[in-house]
């Protein structure tokens, strides 16, 4: 990689984990009117609609064979297997709790690279998942009411989603970041709608101001930008790198939810998230300085 593309990727990454912070909170709020897989499914149609329109300004067609097949993949992960339980786990936890738990995605990225031998298994990783799990424990210590145990296997479910997402677009033909988004959305949108149906979401407009903030701020700058700058970073930097941004979002995060939500920040978060953070930089950081995975 020349000194330009990694300047791009560098520039792209930095830019989408900061405005992501601001994801899990507008969630949170988000989800105080809408049930929440109804909720995920809203803004990601919205997002669509964006995505399609930027399509036909900058004249992209969509894409075939195996490069269809790749985005649609990515759609049925990201967009709805992860975030499916991503708004699920974040109606009863707050943001930087939620978060945090979301830091483990370098680390689930770099063990399902080596699962599908694109990344080769090294003793930090097995050292860094120890200590990540440590952290999730100190976590989880408080009263199950505080921290319910199925929100925090939710959260964890959807860090895995992200990481088999991101190795298994590797796998397919590169798609241009918007359309692949666009693809992606409408893709994951349709699937999150159908899932609420058929778990009886209520299916409303939202009439809240403080709703369509959430909302406002999710499809242009959460969904549209941020997913956009993702993919940027995929073409440049290996799974398990790109999915560094997971590690510097909780400090947006949870700076935000103490703010906005008033999210209690106790010894049990700080240390937790500690240890997450330094288990996922034994595990995943450190090995990401090597040569880059074979495709």
């Amino acid at each position: 990689m020349d000194r330009g593309d990694e300047r791009t990727a560098l520039a792209a990454f930095i830019t989408m984990s900061v405005l992501a912070g601001g994801n899990a909170v507008a969630i949170r709020f988000s989800n105080r009117e809408l049930d929440p897989l109804w909720g995920a499914g809203l803004r990601f149609l919205l997002a669509a609609a964006v995505l399609a329109a930027l399509m036909v300004v900058l004249g992209l067609s969509l894409p075939r064979g195996r490069a269809m097949t790749g985005a649609l993949v990515y759609g049925a992960l990201t967009i709805s297997g992860a975030f499916a339980l991503a708004y699920y786990g974040l109606v009863r936890l707050h943001a930087g709790l939620g978060q945090t738990l979301l830091a483990l995605v370098p680390l689930a990225t770099l063990l399902l690279a080596v699962l599908w031998r694109q990344e080769h298994l090294r003793l930090d990783a097995l050292v860094g998942a120890l200590v990540a799990i440590a952290g999730i424990a100190v976590m989880s210590r408080a009263p199950v009411e505080a921290v319910p145990l199925l929100s925090v296997l939710a959260l964890i479910g959807s860090a895995f989603c992200f990481g088999q997402s991101a190795v298994l677009v590797r796998r397919f033909p590169p798609v241009h970041p918007v359309t692949l988004n666009a693809v992606g959305m409408a893709t994951g949108s349709l699937l999150l709608i159908i899932a609420a149906v058929l778990a009886g979401d209520s299916i409303a407009i939202p009439r809240q101001a403080e709703t369509w903030l959430a909302i406002g701020y999710l499809v242009p700058i959460g969904s549209v930008l941020v997913f956009v700058l993702y993919v940027v970073v995929l073409r440049y930097w290996a799974a398990s790198r790109a999915a560094y941004e997971f590690v510097l979002i909780p400090v947006v995060t949870v700076a935000l939810s103490a703010w906005l939500d008033d999210e209690p920040v106790g010894m049990g978060l700080l240390l937790g998230g500690l240890l997450v953070l330094m288990g996922v930089y034994i595990g995943a950081l450190r090995p990401a300085r090597a040569a880059e995975p074979t495709s």
